[in-house]
């Protein structure tokens, strides 16, 4: 629980400037945050800032800058930029919390900075009538305008806004790699100009992204050619269904292959060896695991060789491994971008040798129930409900759309519909694979993205893409599949934070 004494608490909270949008130093109140290992940590609350002139919902348009008493000593302190968007909807500007990484970021040291943003449910009433203030790009746009508060006062805020590092999960890992991947792009600009934002930068120095839910255009159709071999089995689709699939999945080969990605030593991924290419990734996670003396079945895909004297040791094990010490891995100290980077390991040790990744994907959707096709843009299509997808892309009135021509065309039966420029706009600024590797944007050089090994919210096509299409930009990208871990985010902190101070130190 964080306890709050007011410090200096005859200042208002709000800035008293000419300049609506400057930073005031003294209008903070001391609180405190008590961490799991009980060290008690203190900082300045600066709370309720509106972070652009022209607001339009007072409820989310605000930010919270909280700062340590004591500072990281290190030349320049990071703000760690965290965004508590989920589902697309919107989200308010929270306190730090000793359960995630806004309180170790404070415990580390560095500022911390959560702003709220409007998302699908955001609502205001204006000449009586309600208004849906969170439709697509908005939310995007209130997360860019923050970045920009913080640079606008960098001369103020104890911290370096050149060292920005965003960080959210599902939607809000979405929203992280879209500002890491759109910084300073020209299609934002009239947009943030209306809403009164900054008239600065918005790139920024890192993007945590903790399994993103994102190229939403085309992620109905990856995730149907990915797991269409359930669809008969633990999935049990019905015909219906069954026929949406195939047809969504037929569409993913020419996507995958109009991406152009390459494997870390040049070999180009096509949709004829992208799945061989995934697998690798899932090995490494396994191999993780048992390095870290987890337990993986015999039953999930996975075969073994068990090393008992060198490199080329006494042949195939028993069908499974049963770690030494049986628990749920989460793949701590992953290596770095691909299995060029898988770990080292004993001579003693298991090997995991192949994968049946149809196999796997079954265990996968035993887990947790897959999602019904279309996975995301569904409205209209087998069924009337719209996503979370369908809402934020819908209009002011709270009218739910379709953002994609497929499943467009299904709603409305005929197959020559296309989505309107506008629609197409909008999705295009929603997605960061388009501005990875092109001239439009400033690409923040450092990523880390993690996506659980059971994690059926996207497929893992998503994800990796997305990791693949940086690594192939030049970028410095720590990827990893961790071992179990279902849809989930802010876990295995020190690990994320030793890859932070790696880069700030």
């Amino acid at each position: 629980m964080a306890a709050l004494t007011v410090g200096a608490a005859t200042l208002p909270l709000a800035a008293k400037s000419e300049d609506a949008l400057r930073f005031d130093p003294q209008a903070f109140t001391q609180q405190s945050l008590t961490m799991p290992d009980g060290q008690q940590v203190n900082y300045k609350a600066y709370e309720g800032i509106f972070y652009v002139r022209n607001v339009e919902d007072s409820t989310y348009q605000t930010l919270n800058i909280y700062v340590p008493e004591k500072l990281a000593d290190i030349p320049a302190v990071p703000v760690f930029l965290r965004t508590y968007v989920g589902g697309y909807a919107a989200s308010t500007a929270k306190s730090p919390s000793p359960a995630d990484a806004t309180g170790r970021a404070l415990k580390e040291g560095y500022v911390v900075c959560i702003p709220g943003s409007r998302g699908s449910n955001s609502t205001i009433v204006r000449d009586g009538q309600t208004i849906y203030t969170g439709t697509a790009p908005n939310g995007l746009l209130d997360l860019k305008a923050a970045v920009r508060y913080l640079r606008y006062n960098d001369d103020l805020i104890p911290g370096s806004s050149e060292l920005i590092f965003t960080d959210g999960t599902s939607a809000g890992g979405a929203m992280s790699s879209l500002l890491g991947a759109t910084g300073n792009a020209k299609d934002y600009e009239p947009m943030l100009k209306k809403m009164g934002a900054a008239d600065v930068r918005d790139d920024v120095f890192a993007a945590i992204c903790y399994c993103p839910i994102t190229d939403l255009n085309h992620a109905d159709m990856e995730y149907e050619w990915l797991y269409g071999c359930t669809n008969t089995g633990v999935r049990a689709l019905s015909n219906a269904q069954i026929v949406i699939s195939d047809e969504l999945a037929a569409e993913c080969p020419a996507y995958i292959n109009s991406l152009g990605l390459k494997m870390s030593d040049g070999t180009p991924v096509t949709a004829d060896n992208y799945k061989e290419y995934l697998k690798t990734f899932l090995i490494a996670s396994a191999h993780k695991a048992l390095q870290e003396g987890c337990e993986i079945p015999d039953t999930i895909g996975f075969s073994f060789y068990q090393d008992q004297s060198g490199p080329m040791g006494a042949g195939p094990a028993p069908a499974g491994r049963r770690g030494t010490r049986p628990q749920i891995g989460d793949g701590r100290n992953a290596p770095s971008f691909g299995p060029g980077n898988m770990p080292r390991f004993n001579k003693t040790s298991d090997f995991v040798t192949g994968l049946d990744l149809d196999k796997y994907l079954s265990y996968v959707a035993s887990v947790t129930p897959l999602k019904t096709p279309p996975a995301f843009d569904q409205m209209g299509v087998l069924i009337d409900t719209p996503s979370p997808e369908n809402n934020v892309f819908g209009n002011e009135k709270g009218e739910a759309a379709n953002f994609t021509d497929f499943s467009l065309r299904h709603r409305l039966g005929n197959v020559k519909a296309q989505l309107s420029d506008d629609m197409k706009f909008r999705v295009a600024v929603m997605n960061p694979m388009n501005y990875i590797g092109s001239d439009k944007s400033t690409v923040a050089q450092n990523w880390y993205i993690r996506h659980g090994a059971k994690d059926r919210d996207t497929s893992f096509l998503v994800p990796l893409n997305l990791a693949t299409k940086l690594q192939n930009a030049g970028k410095n990208v720590d990827f990893f599949l961790p071992w179990n871990r279902p849809h989930s985010g802010d876990y295995n902190l020190d690990d994320l934070f030793a890859w932070i101070a790696g880069l700030v130190r």
